[in-house]
């Protein structure tokens, strides 16, 4: 593949902190190379704010390999930017032209107030995996992988589940703001396996309640998260959500 160097002009939302009312600043990012990926560039425009004496851009990243999911930028108004499947640290530069402006901002949602600059918290998702996002098993020597047999399609469906990473796209695509997909992929991961029947019932309904306290808003179904998901999370995970929490109601009556 060709590599070939660009010139671009960044819009970037700098924010001191929580109470900062933020604003959009500019700069021109000369001499980029195509192959880098998105936070290499960001890097290189640090490195010469620091140059400067300027305060570099705040964002967070930790293993830029698509697999922790700490890289939350809305690129374009996207989060993630414009490739499909893919996380912004596997966003690479050659998805944009020569010349191209290119707005960059923190993910939006009230559940997630930003940090600074780009940084945001998103420790509400850590408080909803605390309700119930886990099994409770016996410590001791790992059970046989055998053991406990798992049909094929619900291992399938629940390993598909199990492949959020809690990035918060799907919040910052919702025009709610709705934590929806990922809290039905985690629960959906859990009660597809026999693993996590003995909590099933409880968990669902922990979980909802601790998403609504943290003030996400409601699915109406547009499927924006499922389409911005860099793990192309399903929708239908959604749908099995509402069953076992619909299930799970009705049981406790």
């Amino acid at each position: 593949m060709q590599h070939y160097s660009m010139n671009l002009k960044l819009k970037v939302w700098r924010q001191r902190n929580t109470n900062d009312q933020g604003h959009f600043e500019t700069y021109d990012v000369e001499n980029v190379s195509s192959e880098m990926s998105f936070l290499e560039m960001i890097d290189v425009l640090n490195e010469r704010l620091i140059a400067k004496g300027d305060d570099p851009i705040a964002f967070d990243h930790d293993c830029r390999e698509g697999i922790c999911g700490m890289c939350s930028m809305v690129i374009d108004g996207r989060p993630h930017g414009p490739w499909k499947g893919t996380t912004t640290c596997q966003l690479h530069m050659r998805a944009f032209k020569d010349g191209d402006e290119i707005t960059v901002e923190p993910f939006r949602a009230n559940a997630f107030p930003v940090i600074k600059d780009l940084m945001v918290n998103r420790s509400a998702f850590d408080r909803i995996i605390q309700t119930g996002g886990f099994v409770s098993v016996n410590t001791g020597n790992a059970v046989d992988g055998n053991a406990i047999p798992v049909e094929k399609d619900k291992a399938d469906a629940a390993f598909a589940a199990a492949a959020c990473i809690g990035c918060g796209a799907c919040v910052a695509a919702c025009k709610n703001a709705s934590a929806m997909l990922f809290v039905s992929a985690k629960v959906s991961h859990l009660a597809l396996l026999p693993q996590g029947e003995p909590e099933k019932k409880q968990r669902v309904v922990n979980m909802i309640a601790q998403m609504d306290k943290e003030g996400f808003g409601s699915c109406t179904n547009t499927y924006a998260c499922e389409a911005e998901c860099p793990k192309e999370i399903s929708v239908l995970n959604i749908a099995r959500l509402n069953r076992e929490f619909l299930h799970s109601s009705l049981s406790a009556e």
